[in-house]
This record gives structure tokens, sequence and C-alpha cells, in this order.
């Protein structure tokens, strides 16, 4: 029997799969407790519209990806700190400030943890500053820092 699992089913596959297994197994299992349903055409006619509808939401999401990390190579986010006479920081400059001014001046949304500055900006002047928008795609911006 022919069968689309609805969850992760160990030794058998993952989630959407179209798997054959015996009619036993089937109907005693997996039917049983929901983690398959039998293999219809209208069954086999929606898990096709959704992986359509997942590749287009992943191609869509790649796109935009793309279009931000091309707009961040001219970006120049501006930040002030109060620093000592040699512009070294009083603290230093996270992630999650670096996201907000980001958010604040070029209206980016960025999760502050896809933002990779191991430990922080301490002095100022200009940095650049690499962020993971998805997979595979990166962006580079300099962040510039001037003492307040």
């Amino acid at each position: 029997m022919k069968v689309i699992l609805t969850q992760d089913v160990k030794s058998q596959g993952k989630k959407g799969d179209l798997i054959k297994v015996s009619d036993g197994y089937a109907n005693n299992y997996l039917l049983k407790r929901g983690l398959a349903k039998v293999a219809t055409k209208q069954a086999l006619n929606e898990l096709e519209g959704k992986r359509g509808a997942e590749e287009y939401r992943r191609n869509q999401e790649e796109v935009k990806a793309n279009n931000i990390a091309e707009r961040m190579k001219d970006m120049t986010v501006k930040l002030t700190a109060k620093a000592g006479a040699n512009g070294k920081l009083f603290g230093s400059i996270t992630s999650k400030d670096v996201a907000e001014a980001l958010k604040q001046q070029y209206n980016i949304t960025v999760d502050k943890r896809k933002i990779n500055l191991p430990d922080g900006i301490k002095t100022c002047g200009v940095t650049d500053v690499k962020v993971s928008l998805y997979t595979g795609i990166s962006g580079t911006f300099k962040v510039e820092v001037t003492p307040q």
C-alpha cells in the first residue's frame, strides 16, 4: 500500500514522503496513529501543490536575500558611543546594537544572531560587518562608530 507520511517516521521517511509499506503496517500502525494517509489521487495532488508552494516561497526568500545583499554593499550604518581619548570605547558595540541601527536607518530587519561580530566593536572607526541573510547568501556592510 502506498501512503504519504504526515509526520517523520523513524526508518521509513520524513514528513511528505510517499512510501510503499505492507497493508498491515499501514492499517495497524501508520494510519491508526495518524502518521500517514492513504496515497489517493487527491492526496497526491495536494502533496504536489504543497511542494510547489514551498519551492516558490524558498525562491522568493532567496531573491529577497540577494537583493538585500546587493543593497548592503553601499551601506554605512552610523553609531555613536562613549569613548576615551585614544578612540577606545567604554564597553562595545554588539550585534544587537548593529541590528537595531540597521532597522532604524535602512529599514532592513536582520536577526542579531545572523550578524557576525564575535567580540563586538571596541574602537571608533569603520568596521566591515558580515551578515548571513539566507542559506549560502551573505552580505557585507560598514559600521562607522564615532565618539559621543
